[in-house]
């Protein structure tokens, strides 16, 4: 009797498509440790996700422009063994870099000008459709934000099974003719995309019809998350104003076919103040007291602050932007708070970019608050010892898709103030210290007043004794590393990619 051979079925092969990451793990390649472009959460939880999937000994690729300048590798000062070796490492099976120059002299992730953006995004796209799925034949696909909002219709119709995270509601919007022109072959799925109004044919649709980027990554996807659950539900009921009714309509059409879910970001590995390499004294649950007065004690010399460290320290670490942030909360409220807690010399650092940056300095100078009120540019090193040395951390956004400045705040020891609303409501509960639970300080009213309020609550708590202060502050550090990690958001991706294949990823 002839003898039969079982087939070992392979595993799933995933494939994640994001232009940013954070690290990538070293067994994926020598080029890994270098392989860095960040610009938001997107990178964090890509690189997390990536990580987790790859020790769990999943076949797991990433496909990501090649930022030539950003990852250090000048290939026109290289000699022939040099190249030889760095043609061999882009040659990885698992690791997939889309090459086009328009990646290759970049400074940064994305650009200002919409063109631009276009451009990068065309050009990541059409590498990833042409190039990197053939090549890597996946089982399913894993898209990010507009800059990949093509890639679902093209993977509905080879079959593939596709996840579109949605990271923020920014869209981008173009003609198929225009897409084309950039090398993508659209007339294979363009009754898969998502147009500014219902196509009648492919013909009468191509030079008039705008194709709507995130809209057809939704409208796509077969499966989709927002970076935080509340986001989602806000988005359905249509909390914000500012989200197109067709989007919502698309979301929640997602929602009710079971085929959307809200998945928290987490802070990138690095923040934690027991290992940070950025503070001047780590610190952890048993002598955060003690070493955080150290570090304030250095980020008020730096910055230009009063030396004290019985002041009570705010922080600000987000990017000045109006619209969503809240920045103008703090502008009408901040003499009000100045001169109400002149005596306890409350301080507030603004160590952050954006338009309103000048607004601040303009009150700071009016006032003559330089002592008590700084605002510094971004710096990723100060911005660590920012969340080491204050007490608080000031969030007022009007909306937020997830937020991590309030997750790193909590495991630092420097509580949150937040508004309710998205990824804050997930992850800061209002403290009452009766029933020692919550981890910040939370208003519900988007007004001045309901932030003034909550600052009032949080110095309430800071002119409690030392002993009551750190029970609370140890407890919130210890829950926030625990619930806060890389770990619990890619077993969340984990779930979503098992249910969508109805099989494990790995057997």
């Amino acid at each position: 009797m002839k003898k039969t051979t079982a087939v070992k079925k392979r595993d799933v092969r995933i494939l994640i498509v994001t232009p940013e990451i954070t690290y990538l793990p070293h067994g994926m390649g020598n080029m890994s440790n270098v392989l860095r472009a960040k610009a938001g959460g997107m990178a964090d939880v890509s690189a997390s996700l990536v990580s987790a999937l790859y020790d769990q000994g999943a076949d797991v690729h990433v496909a990501l422009p090649h930022y030539r300048r950003m990852f250090n590798i000048d290939v026109g000062r290289m000699i022939d063994s040099e190249l030889r070796v760095y043609k061999s490492h882009l040659s990885n099976r698992r690791i997939h870099l889309a090459e086009d120059r328009t990646f290759y002299y970049r400074e940064s992730v994305y650009s200002n000008y919409e063109e631009d953006s276009l451009k990068f995004a065309l050009a990541f796209q059409r590498e990833v459709i042409n190039n990197i799925i053939p090549k890597v034949e996946p089982d399913i696909i894993h898209c990010n934000d507009w800059m990949t909002g093509l890639i679902p219709a093209y993977a509905r119709r080879l079959g593939i099974p596709s996840l579109f995270t949605v990271h923020n509601i920014h869209t981008n919007k173009l003609y198929l003719s225009f897409i084309e022109d950039r090398g993508i072959d659209a007339a294979e799925f363009w009754n898969n995309l998502y147009y500014e109004r219902p196509p009648y044919n492919y013909e009468e649709t191509r030079d008039i019809n705008l194709v709507d980027l995130l809209a057809s990554g939704i409208f796509a996807a077969h499966y989709i998350n927002t970076v935080s659950p509340t986001f989602l539900d806000e988005i359905v009921k249509g909390h914000h104003t500012f989200i197109p009714q067709y989007l919502r309509n698309e979301v929640t059409g997602k929602k009710q076919a079971n085929c959307a879910q809200g998945i928290l970001n987490a802070p990138d590995e690095q923040f934690d103040p027991e290992t940070d390499k950025d503070i001047l004294f780590n610190y952890n649950t048993e002598n955060f007291s003690a070493n955080k007065k150290k570090n304030k004690i250095a980020f008020q010399l730096r910055i230009g602050l009063n030396q004290d460290t019985d002041a009570p320290l705010f922080f600000w670490p987000s990017r000045l932007d109006p619209i969503q942030k809240g920045c103008q909360l703090l502008a009408d409220i901040m003499y009000r708070v100045v001169s109400k807690y002149w005596d306890d010399n409350l301080q507030i650092a603004i160590v952050a970019n954006g338009s309103y940056q000048s607004s601040f300095k303009e009150i700071v100078h009016f006032h003559g608050f330089q002592k008590r009120v700084t605002v510094v540019d971004f710096d990723e090193i100060l911005s660590h010892l920012g969340y080491a040395a204050s007490d608080f951390m000031l969030m007022p956004s009007l909306f937020e898709p997830c937020g991590l400045p309030q997750m790193i705040s909590q495991k630092y020891g420097s509580l949150p103030i937040v508004h309710d609303t998205g990824g804050l409501h997930d992850t800061v509960m209002h403290l009452d210290i009766s029933k020692n639970k919550g981890n910040g300080f939370v208003f519900k009213n988007y007004d001045s007043n309901g932030f003034l309020w909550a600052i009032d609550k949080a110095m309430k708590f800071f002119k409690l004794t030392d002993n009551k202060k750190n029970k609370q502050i140890s407890r919130i550090m210890v829950e926030s590393k625990n619930t806060f990690n890389h770990d619990v958001t890619a077993q969340n991706y984990i779930n979503i990619y098992e249910s969508m294949l109805k099989r494990p990823l790995v057997y």
